[in-house]
């Protein structure tokens, strides 16, 4: 018996394809016996460039996030931001400088961006443009424990000890959690040993104003290993005044006596 000749049967298997998801308005032709082929799905909307950036972001991919940010409007100064972070976590200093400035240049009182910057001066260990930076951003946003952390440790920086525990101070009454949490990038710790015992201990101050007196321990423990707190110097202090009779700070002055 001779078989009937069918059309599909005799295209290339792509061309097939092609003709079977193309657009509900060009259909292939089924032959007479075959059921009507269904209409094609329609297309699913792209993601947008800032939503696509955002999801690359989180998973760290930041090469490609900076590609999807770049299709998105170039007059968006959250997207310059996002650009500039992007960036700034490849290490690339000069784009990501260039990025932030463009978005300030969009909206001048962003106090993020102005912060953001002023990480750029931290990482570049220009720490006096980063402070400027820092209180230019608290003037905008008085309330930001993140921009308070950061004038802090721009301020241990340049040996302004009590000026960066007043800070630090502030940040930890706006969120107690601040020093727990990885908001944004830090200054690296100081060079030498007195340098970091004199950090650690006006951070123990900050946390024993603020009632942390397990941190405080710990941060004042931090200062006696690296030579720059005494016992005698601690228990003359009145700010850990709080911390006499506790079993942990007692335990640490009698070993530190002991010596």
């Amino acid at each position: 018996m001779m078989r009937r000749f069918n059309p599909l049967r005799s295209l290339p298997a792509l061309l097939l394809l092609a003709l079977l998801a193309a657009p509900p308005h060009i259909s292939a032709q089924a032959p007479a016996s075959a059921s009507p082929l269904p209409a094609a799905a329609p297309a699913q909307p792209a993601v947008p460039p800032e939503e696509l950036g955002d999801t690359l972001m989180a998973e760290q991919r930041y090469q490609a996030a900076i590609e999807a940010y770049k299709k998105g409007p170039r007059n968006s100064a959250r997207l310059q931001n996002k650009l500039g972070i992007a960036y700034q976590m490849l290490l690339n200093i000069p784009d990501a400088m260039r990025c932030y400035q463009a978005s300030l240049r969009l909206e001048p009182a962003n106090p993020k961006v102005i912060n953001n910057l002023g990480t750029i001066f931290d990482s570049q260990r220009e720490f006096g443009a980063a402070e400027r930076m820092y209180r230019r951003a608290l003037k905008i946003e008085p309330n930001s424990a993140v921009i308070q952390k950061n004038l802090g440790a721009a301020l241990m920086a340049q040996h302004k000890y009590k000026k960066g525990a007043d800070a630090y101070q502030a940040a930890l009454a706006i969120d107690p959690q601040i020093f727990q949490r990885n908001a944004n990038l830090v200054v690296d710790n100081p060079a030498t040993s007195q340098e970091r015992g004199a950090m650690n201990y006006y951070m123990a101050r900050s946390c024993a104003r603020a009632g942390f007196n397990d941190r405080a321990i710990d941060y004042l423990r931090m200062s006696l290993n690296e030579g720059f707190a005494n016992p005698k110097k601690i228990l003359a202090d009145s700010e850990f005044a709080a911390l006499h009779g506790i079993p942990a700070f007692d335990r640490m002055i009698a070993a530190e006596q002991a010596h």
